[in-house]
């Protein structure tokens, strides 16, 4: 599928990595969406002489990242009549950890994924440990991919804690001990020296499902929902971290006492304290049924348990009073919704609805979308290698 043009943004390796000739970035990116062009149309849409557009495409070829296309190959020694992204000219690997799990996968440029592997792993085993089992995954799946090592661009990382996008390092990492301010990156480089990102695993999965399900919307909050709540926001076809990587933690907003959000009393409550799987769960479990973790709380619900769906939706209007500031704030086409929490059916985002519809103005509301999320299991990895694309695509 096609990648979107690079977000501007630091990355914790320099351009050094890049793969573009830096004059032809712009005419690479009109190619990008995957639809094949002629030089004349090329001409017309970035406004370059055809001498120009046929210089660049040479440039292009030479890089191979561009081919002919498969109606228009090339005879004579003459140019081919259209030229399409040759996305297949080199992979990236994508790495998402969670708290309990790890996938790794190769992918194309285009951010198609090619093999995948996937296990149990615990974060809090520290990064030498993870990152090891990840690496040796990788090796794998290159040896089974049968790309040489240099075919490999480049290396996105999600994991599930705050990350100074800058340098690659977690900070403070409330559930990755042994984690805050490793130097990820680096420890990648030793085994595979190509440009590494790292960025927290809302903001890879809010990437993942705008390349699959929103690719001409240009404005997108992902909300994830699981042990803890994040939000990824892509403002302008733009991931957005703000100035050191922490835009988007929604779990620490405060929300106020009102109507729609009664159980927590008169004291305000951070977001996280009242919509987070465990919260639900321990709301279920104060009613009499048994429950502690997000899975317990997906699996009374999906039971039909009648204190887990009542929690799950009020979990929902507490996150509809977040969001509806949001909505006014933003100005979102579409809200995604994800994580654990949001696969135990309509509960939650009727919830969301429920509040984010007639708290936000009608300006803002009038096309606004809330819905779940579509990328599944493979939503990480995804946006991993996406980001891990931008990157190298990016002029040298």
């Amino acid at each position: 599928m096609p990648v979107p043009p690079p977000p501007t943004a630091r990355t914790a390796e320099s351009s050094a990595g890049a793969l573009v000739p830096r004059d032809s970035a712009d005419l690479l990116a009109v190619l990008r969406d995957g639809t094949p062009r002629t030089r004349a149309q090329l001409a017309h849409e970035t406004g370059l002489a055809r001498s120009t557009v046929a210089a660049r495409l040479e440039a292009l070829m030479d890089a191979d990242l561009i081919a002919a296309a498969a109606d228009a190959a090339s005879s004579g020694g003459r140019p081919p009549a259209r030229v399409t992204f040759n996305a297949g000219a080199r992979v990236v690997l994508a790495v998402d950890l969670g708290a309990t799990h790890g996938v790794i996968a190769l992918a194309d440029l285009a951010g198609t994924v090619l093999l995948t592997e996937a296990a149990p792993l615990t974060i809090a085993d520290g990064p030498e440990r993870v990152l090891g089992w990840a690496l040796e995954t990788a090796k794998r799946l290159l040896k089974a991919s049968r790309r040489p090592a240099r075919d490999l661009a480049g290396v996105g990382v999600g994991v599930p804690g705050p990350v100074e996008h800058s340098t690659g390092m977690p900070i403070n990492p409330p559930i990755m001990p042994g984690w805050d301010r490793f130097d990820i990156p680096a420890f990648i480089r030793q085994t595979f020296d190509v440009p590494v990102l790292v960025d927290n695993d809302v903001n890879v999965l809010a990437l993942g499902e705008h390349a699959v399900s929103w690719p001409r919307e240009d404005d997108l909050l992902f909300v994830k929902v699981s042990t803890g709540i994040g939000l990824g926001i892509i403002a302008g076809g733009s991931l957005q971290r703000g100035a050191a990587g922490s835009a988007g933690d929604l779990g620490h907003v405060r929300v106020p006492f009102t109507r729609d959000t009664p159980r927590h009393g008169d004291e305000d409550a951070d977001l996280e304290a009242l919509a987070s799987g465990p919260a639900i769960a321990r709301y279920v479990a104060e009613r009499g049924t048994p429950a502690a973790t997000s899975a317990d709380v997906l699996a009374l619900a999906r039971a039909g348990n009648a204190d887990a769906v009542a929690g799950i939706r009020q979990a929902g209007r507490d996150l509809g009073e977040v969001l509806a500031t949001c909505v006014n704030l933003f100005n979102p086409s579409v809200i995604v919704v994800g994580g654990s929490i949001a696969r135990a059916g309509e509960h939650l985002l009727a919830g969301i609805r429920e509040v984010v519809y007639r708290q936000s103005t009608p300006l803002a509301t009038q096309h606004l979308q809330i819905v779940p999320a579509a990328a599944g299991e493979t939503g990480g990895v995804l946006g991993a290698a996406i980001m891990a694309a931008q990157h190298v695509l990016e002029p040298a």
